[in-house]
């Protein structure tokens, strides 16, 4: 009940309902955030932006579904429009190569470290593994949220699961060695 009451503070411009709702999602927030920039600056900057367009947007919500959802598709639509802008997409060809098996242990692999490969996947990879793996979208909604064909998404992911299964083994194998 709380939160309806402060949804509707915020659908009435209340400021200290806005710094309220933000105190409370941001911390969560900011871990997505985190998953769809290249670094954390970045990453505060996709929150700040995709809260000034909650606020802008709050009165669309209807109190139907979940709102915790509502306003991570408004992060996440930000965070995806940015690159839209800049144009990272390209069109590659649709070839997905096979996927290798890996030796790689995730036990070993903490998670800034794993964010931090993600982090450094091309845009083009990072965004289509995010949507797609962490987030559970199928191809053809990244790729109706991406302007790409589901050809394109499927290859964008192979492609980025084949970085990072490198980008992995090779962090693994740095930590090896410096045991050793």
């Amino acid at each position: 009940m709380l939160l309806k009451k402060l949804i509707k503070k915020c659908k009435n411009h209340n400021t200290e309902a806005q710094k309220e709702l933000y105190n409370i999602y941001a911390p969560k927030f900011f871990g997505i955030a985190l998953k769809y920039s290249r670094n954390y600056p970045e990453a505060q900057d996709n929150l700040q932006d995709a809260f000034i367009n909650i606020f802008e947007k709050i009165h669309q919500y209807k109190f139907k579904g979940s709102f915790e959802g509502w306003m991570k598709r408004i992060l996440i639509n930000t965070a995806l429009q940015k690159y839209k802008k800049q144009k990272v997409y390209e069109l590659i060809h649709t070839n997905i190569p096979d996927e290798k098996k890996s030796n790689v242990d995730d036990k070993n692999l903490n998670l800034d470290e794993l964010l931090s490969c993600i982090q450094n996947l091309p845009n083009r990879y990072r965004l289509v593994f995010n949507l797609y793996v962490l987030d559970g979208y199928s191809h053809q909604e990244v790729a109706d949220e991406l302007d790409i064909s589901i050809g394109t998404s499927k290859s964008n992911l192979s492609r980025a699961r084949e970085i990072l299964r490198k980008d992995v083994e090779n962090k693994q194998n740095l930590k090896s060695q410096k045991q050793a």
